[in-house]
């Protein structure tokens, strides 16, 4: 069972020392999703605070081995399992689990670390967890993924994936209990955590976001332009996007970005056609940070119909962009996206009330708009990726903490 409280050896031995930190993850740059992007983001962030920091991944190509990366300007120490490519998937590459805990003893026998930090317990986290735990070097997990996502891309058929979605929570709390401390992005997760593992006291941090990194476009509006950003996948529900769209009154005009790629490409930009939509949806692709950017100054409004979130650093991103959002009410959203303040929620796979929350803020006057995207910045203040590392330092080190507090109150609306 988690429990942050009481000290480590290796704060009793030396409080403030740099540490040697060894993060493992199952998905890593170049890899683009969520997970990837935070567990890249710590580790620079913390080799910056001058830490020795190593992380354990799939290799992304059939050359493995260790060698430094270089990440967001900081260099990595990389240990690069060789992967096989998982075909049912566009890009996913996994570590041989049958291989798993030989490698993670070799890597942790190597770094000889302070701290292990698996991010997920599906192949890398499950072995290094038993490694560690053998070697008593100390444990924090973060949970980024539900397996109703993962079991999306097995092929397996759908009385079987039900099957299989409780021996995988099962599995996760196996991993997750060995650790003295496990944490996920949002009290909401932390709770489906609880809930589907019988686990106690997992922290909600936040990924957080380098918020400086990104900035308002106070520019007046010049076109109605819906963007979405993400992994084009079937779990984020484009599909209910497009058809929203597609119920937006043609004076508004209003054009669709996604951007992002993934294995339902094809089928969304046949279903933009079929819709009548091919000329106002453009496909992108993926960006490099600096489009992104640009990306988000051209949007007038964030469109987010997952259902999936466990945090959502896209829609953070927008947020600190000055954003509004137009989010699906389900799982972490709801702690990023308040109705009227900086943006709305609509009814998970309702294409009209997305289009209907959509036309809202399109359609909002100049002054009630500028106030959504106020909102949008007011409540991203609290997720800067400092607090974060502040707290993943605290529980390194075994020391309480209390989670950082980023559900912002609502504003008091007029009477």
């Amino acid at each position: 069972m988690p429990d942050s409280s009481g000290a480590s050896p290796v704060e009793a031995a030396e409080p403030d020392r740099p540490l040697r930190i060894l993060i493992g993850a199952d998905t890593f740059a170049p890899d683009v999703n969520g997970a990837a992007r935070f567990a890249e983001r710590l580790a620079a962030g913390l080799v910056e605070r001058g830490h020795d920091v190593h992380v354990m991944a799939p290799a992304a190509s059939r050359k493995h081995g260790t060698w430094t990366e270089i990440h967001e300007g900081q260099e990595v120490t990389a240990h690069r399992l060789y992967s096989w490519r998982w075909y049912p998937h566009d890009w996913l590459r996994f570590a041989l689990p049958w291989r798993i805990k030989q490698n993670s003893a070799r890597v942790i026998d190597q770094v000889q670390p302070d701290v292990v930090h698996f991010q997920s317990h599906i192949v890398v986290g499950r072995g290094l967890s038993v490694e560690a735990e053998k070697r008593g070097i100390r444990i924090v997990g973060t949970n980024h993924f539900m397996p109703e996502n993962m079991l999306e891309f097995t092929l397996l058929p759908k009385w079987v994936q039900d099957f299989a979605v409780g021996l995988a929570w099962k599995a996760a709390g196996r991993s997750f209990g060995r650790a003295q401390a496990v944490t996920t992005p949002t009290r909401k997760a932390a709770q489906f955590l609880e809930k589907h593992t019988g686990l106690r006291g997992v922290h909600a941090i936040s990924c957080g976001i380098d918020a400086h990194k990104y900035s308002p476009n106070w520019e007046p509006r010049t076109e109605n332009r819906i963007l979405f950003v993400g992994r084009v996948t079937g779990e984020k529900q484009i599909d209910v996007l497009l058809r929203a769209a597609a119920l937006l009154p043609a004076e508004l005009d209003a054009k669709v970005e996604i951007v992002g790629g993934g294995d339902q490409l094809k089928n969304l930009q046949q279903l933009a056609a079929e819709l009548g939509l091919a000329d106002r949806v453009t496909f992108t692709g993926y960006v490099t940070d600096e489009e992104l950017r640009e990306a988000y100054h051209r949007a007038s409004v964030l469109a987010m119909p997952s259902i999936a979130e466990l945090q959502s650093i896209v829609t953070m991103e927008a947020m600190a962009s000055a954003l509004p959002v137009v989010a699906a009410n389900a799982m972490a959203l709801p702690h990023l996206v308040h109705d009227g303040e900086n943006g709305f929620l609509f009814e998970p796979s309702n294409a009209e009330d997305l289009a209907a929350k959509l036309r809202t803020v399109l359609e909002a006057p100049d002054d009630e708009y500028r106030a959504l995207k106020e909102g949008s910045l007011r409540m991203i203040a609290p997720h800067d990726i400092q607090t974060t590392l502040n707290t993943f330092e605290s529980l390194y080190r075994g020391r309480p903490v209390a989670d950082p507090v980023t559900d912002v109150e609502s504003a008091a609306l007029p009477e």
